[in-house]
């Protein structure tokens, strides 16, 4: 059986709890926008953190067929917010200052926490 994007957003979520990233939320915004269906934010300790943790996540990506779309960092040296794009689910990870500078969960409050 085909898994929802829900469940894959929780899964990648506990992905990221099980590679030691902070205060993971998944949010379900697909009421919100045209453009995803789920956001994970993870808040990541450094630039070797955040690639191990980038690993996991295009490992799942690729295992379960899913297109990877561009990915992004927010700031030059890759430090402080790398997006992974997987089409109906993008992975936020930040570092605790672009964290909280960002306020993410604020910005997308009406979406529901799976």
């Amino acid at each position: 059986m085909e898994k929802t994007t829900e469940q894959k957003a929780l899964e990648i979520a506990q992905l990221l709890r099980d590679g030691k990233g902070e205060d993971v939320v998944a949010i379900d915004v697909s009421e919100l926008n045209s453009w995803t269906d789920c956001f994970v934010i993870a808040t990541i300790k450094s630039s070797a953190h955040w690639q191990g943790l980038a690993k996991q996540v295009y490992d799942y990506v690729k295992a379960h067929d899913m297109q990877l779309h561009q990915t992004h960092n927010k700031m030059p040296d890759g430090d402080d917010w790398n997006l992974i794009d997987a089409g109906p689910i993008v992975v936020h990870l930040m570092s605790p200052s672009a964290r909280d500078f960002y306020e993410l969960e604020k910005l997308w409050h009406a979406g529901t926490v799976l």
